[in-house]
């Protein structure tokens, strides 16, 4: 009779065998076929570490999860790692941290202010709103497509608590400016590292990997970032007070940590005194925030261990595509405004952001390069402002504010659009991208 082991390898074996009769069965691409914004790059390991979970059938965080978390935390160099449900969960644990009573004066109260940008992605806009708290909005530059830092002393107040922005498409924004002047002005920073996870900024004394020079980074491995689970996120600090709340706030605000599944790890399980609670009240119900469930499955950390060790190639991978399409659009810089980074980023790209100069026509450009096969995207909300979703603020003019007028902001909305630059591209594919881009704006 075969053991449980032999079994086991032996489905290891036919998953693997699966994969390859995949692989074998992709065409080579052909001009005018489909080019993807992004697209998942994976192999049989990701799908066996995948059955091995489903077989061990710990449906919630458990081995890979912690496997997981200590993985990121050594690539990234940061001490405290909480994987989670989503990049946009992410950014809703990393901003509801920086409000527990246990901060003082320093937590996040409502109606205090956090300084962020209106070219961004919902979520890293809508935990400061749901919480009561007022975003202030200031502009962002072209090219880099990060925030303006000349704008930040502008819209500082005496209510200004935080500094919440995200590193555009993988490019790293100004992190000496912005740290500086958190820095300057007892500010919280939290980095939204969703796209640019892999990234790094010299301040002046080497490289650092972004998500870990402010006090709080997110991650995203939705199938389009760096790494995917298909869903899931992560939040990262160095600050042990900070990983504590963020602990606690993902697993239902609970003041126990002991790991699922584990009883009395402190030996003190029945002999604490909380809140008005009777003494010896069990631990393990005991709960020092008002949290969320926000915990990832163990299926997904077993695939995201699996990409963990892809990583950097899919970085420079990222990299080198961006380049290819950068040189190759140079012609067309009197058309297109060609993005760019600071000397000191090092960034991971997520994609490669374009914006039509005066007299082309974006809507067209696009229409363009859809129909030849080539997926764009928008630089998500372009303004969120402008949104449905903030009809509401804008009719009641209030619960935000806007430093300066949003010019640039403005001009992504209407001129500014993306292109892919995932690790699976071939260089027959980017060609045909840049190709086809260049006929795009000299048909106008």
């Amino acid at each position: 009779m075969r053991t449980k082991e032999e079994i086991r390898q032996e489905i290891f074996s036919l998953v693997k065998e699966y994969h390859e009769m995949e692989q074998a069965a992709k065409q080579p691409f052909r001009p005018g076929q489909k080019i993807p914004y992004c697209s998942r790059v994976y192999d049989e390991k990701e799908q066996i570490n995948l059955v091995d979970s489903a077989l061990e059938f710990w449906l919630t965080a458990g081995r890979f999860c912690r496997e997981f978390e200590q993985g990121l935390g050594s690539f990234l160099g940061i001490k405290h790692v909480a994987a989670v449900n989503s990049g946009s969960s992410a950014n809703l644990l990393a901003f509801m941290t920086l409000t527990s009573p246990l901060l003082q004066e320093r937590a996040i109260r409502r109606g205090d202010e956090v300084i962020c940008v209106a070219a961004a992605f919902p979520t890293s806009v809508t935990p400061i709103l749901q919480y009561g708290a007022v975003p202030v909005f200031v502009d962002v530059e072209l090219g880099t497509y990060n925030v303006d830092v000349s704008m930040l002393e502008k819209a500082l107040s005496e209510k200004t608590k935080c500094v919440f922005l995200a590193h555009t498409l993988g490019n790293p924004f100004n992190l000496k400016a912005v740290k500086d002047f958190c820095d300057k002005h007892g500010l919280w920073l939290i980095e939204d590292n969703c796209d640019a996870l892999g990234a790094a900024y010299d301040r002046g004394e080497g490289y650092e990997k972004t998500g870990t020079i402010g006090d709080l980074g997110t991650s995203s491995f939705y199938p389009a970032h760096h790494l995917t689970m298909g869903e899931g996120g992560a939040v990262y600090t160095n600050n042990d007070l900070l990983s504590r709340i963020m602990f606690s706030m993902r697993d239902w605000g609970r003041d126990c940590v002991c790991p699922p599944g584990m009883d009395d790890t402190c030996g003190h399980r029945f002999d604490g005194q909380y809140g008005l609670l009777p003494k010896g009240y069990d631990h393990k119900y005991v709960y020092s925030h008002l949290g969320y469930n926000l915990k990832i499955t163990d299926m997904q950390a077993a695939v995201g261990c699996a990409q963990l060790k892809k990583l950097g190639g899919f970085v420079e991978k990222r990299r080198e595509n961006w380049q290819i399409l950068r040189g190759g659009l140079a012609p067309a810089e009197d058309k297109l405004i060609l993005p760019y980074c600071e000397k000191e980023a090092w960034p991971s790209w997520f994609g490669f952001l374009l914006t039509v100069r005066e007299g082309i026509s974006r809507e067209k450009v696009v229409k363009y390069i859809e129909d030849r096969g080539v997926q764009t995207r928008m630089l998500f909300s372009g303004n969120l402002l402008r949104h449905p979703c903030f009809d509401e603020l804008r009719k009641a003019e209030t619960g935000y504010r806007v430093v300066g007028d949003l010019a640039n902001t403005d001009k992504i909305v209407n001129d500014t659009f993306w292109v892919g630059v995932y690790p699976g591209m071939t260089k027959d594919m980017l060609d045909y991208m840049v190709q086809t881009i260049l006929e795009a704006v000299e048909e106008q």
